[in-house]
This record gives structure tokens, sequence and C-alpha cells, in this order.
């Protein structure tokens, strides 16, 4: 069990304050952009749709993530993890339950737009409901694996943030490892290729590019800019929010 500690040997204070200010600077992007996602959500009647809670989920995942990261930017700034023992596998475990959470979104939300385009029939709530419920219940459960002896949570090697501890190399952990990347990682990258290419087969052209859809899955404040604020609706329902008059009017309409 992971124990509170100062700073490792071998790092020095600008490495350290390096890491936190990076932490921090895609912490608070992070958070910003996905927060105003969730907003236009919430505030935004048309936003209200079952392929629109697929993005929400994304949102609430992305948020999880950068909301990790202020935690361990804090902690690297101040040199020293200060929430011991139990917030490191805390922190672990929301770290890692946000993370594949943020990944299984990205897969959903491949599926639900193949589903839109390529057989012309809208998502309904159920099948919406359904799948972020599966994809948040699936998470949860992996990620609580290794609080329960599967796998493991420990420090990084800065020692400001904890997160599965990929120094073991027992059979316990590789066997956990293994099985988790391919129903995590694996299979939501296939699903998330395959729909993309169907995509691009049935309409001649991709209607978003699978490679910076990919790569988004690991960064938060991209995800947020690729699949909500690249959409017009939600650049309307952001607007919509920060402007009352103009939501005034639309409702006087």
């Amino acid at each position: 069990m992971a124990e509170s500690r100062a700073l490792p040997t071998g790092f020095g204070e600008l490495e350290v304050l390096a890491v936190g200010t990076v932490l921090l600077v895609e912490a608070l992007s992070g958070l910003s952009l996905n927060s105003l996602t969730i907003l236009s959500f919430c505030k935004t009647p048309e936003l209200r749709t079952p392929s629109h809670l697929l993005v929400l989920s994304l949102a609430l995942a992305d948020s999880g993530i950068s909301l990790n990261a202020l935690i361990a930017a804090t902690s690297s700034l101040l040199r020293r993890w200060p929430y011991g023992s139990e917030g490191c596998q805390a922190h672990g475990f929301q770290g890692f339950v946000t993370a594949l959470a943020s990944i299984c979104s990205s897969a959903a939300i491949a599926w639900g737009r193949y589903h839109h385009y390529c057989t012309r029939s809208r998502l309904d709530w159920n099948t919406a409901v359904s799948l972020v419920f599966f994809v948040w219940l699936s998470s949860t459960c992996w990620a609580a694996l290794p609080l329960l002896g599967w796998g493991h949570y420990d420090y990084e090697p800065l020692g400001t943030c904890c997160t599965l501890d990929y120094s073991r190399g027992d059979r316990n952990f590789t066997s956990f490892l293994f099985t988790m990347a391919f129903f995590n990682f694996l299979l939501p990258v296939f699903i998330t290729v395959i729909s993309y290419r169907l995509m691009e087969q049935k309409l001649g052209k991709a209607g978003r590019p699978p490679v910076p859809a990919l790569i988004a899955k690991t960064v938060p404040t991209i995800n947020a800019i690729n699949y909500a604020l690249g959409s017009e609706m939600v650049h309307r329902g952001i607007w919509q929010c920060l402007s009352p008059q103009r939501r005034q009017r639309d409702r006087e309409q």
C-alpha cells in the first residue's frame, strides 16, 4: 500500500515545477472547455438528443481526467504527495475510471455516428442511455479491480500522483494489464476505426477523420475541441449560454 512521502531523489526543483505547471495548464483548459460543453447541454434544449448524450458522457469523463490532473498539479507544485495512502488509492481509482470512460465514450460516439450516417436511422434514447450506463459501469468495475487485489495502484516515479503500478512484473499484474488492455483499449480502438472506415466507404468521405479521433482519447482539451466544440449546434448552445440577452430574444421569437 502506498504511503505519503516526499519527492524521491534524482528530481530537481525545476523539473517538478515544470511538470506541475504543464499539468495545471492542461487541467484548467480541459475543465474550462468541457464545462462549457456540459453547461450548453444542460441549458440548451436543442442539444438534449441521444447523440449529444454520448458527447456529454465524454465531456464528464474528460472533466474527471482534468480534475485528476489538477490534484497531481497541486501536489507537484507542493513538491510532495500530501493526501496519504488512502488518498493515493482514491486518486488512482478516480483517474482510471474517468480515463476508461473517456476511451469507451469515444468509441460509443464513433459507433453512434456510424449508426446515424450509415443506417439512416436516428439513435434512440434507450440505446444512448444503455450505452452510457454500460460505459460507466464497465469503467468503474475495471478500475475497482486493483483495489480488490487484481492489479495495484501506487505512486508514479515523480511521487506526486498515483496510477497503476506498471513497474510490477508479477503474474497478477501482467494478467490484469493484458486483459484490461484488450477490453478497454484494443476493442474500443477497433470499434472506432471500423466505424469511421465504414462511414468513409458509405459516404465517400470521412465525416470525422479517424486519426484525430484516436489521438483525442488521451487529451481532454483535444476531445472537447474535436467532439464538442467542433459541432455547430454546440457552438450555438454555448453562445446562448454565454449571451443571456440573445437567449431571451430566442424565447420571445
